[in-house]
């Protein structure tokens, strides 16, 4: 017996009604484009390297000096630089990785992560530049003791924190945009 089955064949969609009720439909929202300075893109690269550099000169120069052990506030903005330096490099590796491999670092984990980590660095190295900055101003005008001291240095290593920082801030509010976003 040979009993005819039923094909199934697929049917066209409808031409789009062209009403004024279809053009007040929203459109899918789609992801956000990579904004430069975001983690993974060339932006935030360069940002990390700035991060890098400016934290090591301010960490040289002010480890350069013999008179800063002796000053609490000079120790703590060598700590601080360090840690910045440590924490920027091994960020602009991860974003060097993800350039390379075109990946986008957009799990909201990672992006926690940057977020907390940029947020402490740059308290951190902003508190250590304030605190470096009114020692530096007590010692130069205060005292008038720059003869004996290392003023200059001090000055130095004080300004590339303070940039350090504000390279940071650009990172942090970026990280954080991301993740309030999501």
């Amino acid at each position: 017996m040979n009993a005819s089955r039923p094909s199934v064949h697929p049917v066209e969609a409808p031409p789009p009604v062209a009403t004024d009720a279809a053009a007040e439909i929203p459109m899918p929202r789609g992801r956000m484009k990579d904004i430069q300075g975001m983690p993974g893109t060339r932006g935030s690269l360069a940002l990390r390297l700035s991060q890098f550099a400016l934290s090591v000169v301010a960490l040289c120069f002010m480890a350069s000096t013999s008179d800063f052990p002796s000053v609490t506030a000079f120790r703590c903005l060598v700590a601080a630089a360090g840690l910045q330096s440590l924490w920027s490099f091994s960020l602009a590796i991860i974003d060097i990785y993800a350039i390379l491999v075109k990946r986008s670092l957009r799990n909201s984990i990672i992006i926690s992560i940057f977020t907390m980590g940029d947020g402490i660095t740059s308290t951190l190295i902003f508190a250590a530049a304030c605190a470096s900055a009114g020692i530096t101003v007590l010692i130069g005008n205060d005292l008038n003791d720059c003869g004996e001291n290392h003023c200059s240095r001090f000055e130095t290593a004080t300004a590339m924190a303070f940039m350090s920082w504000f390279a940071v801030s650009p990172s942090f509010l970026l990280n954080f945009w991301t993740l309030a976003s999501k």
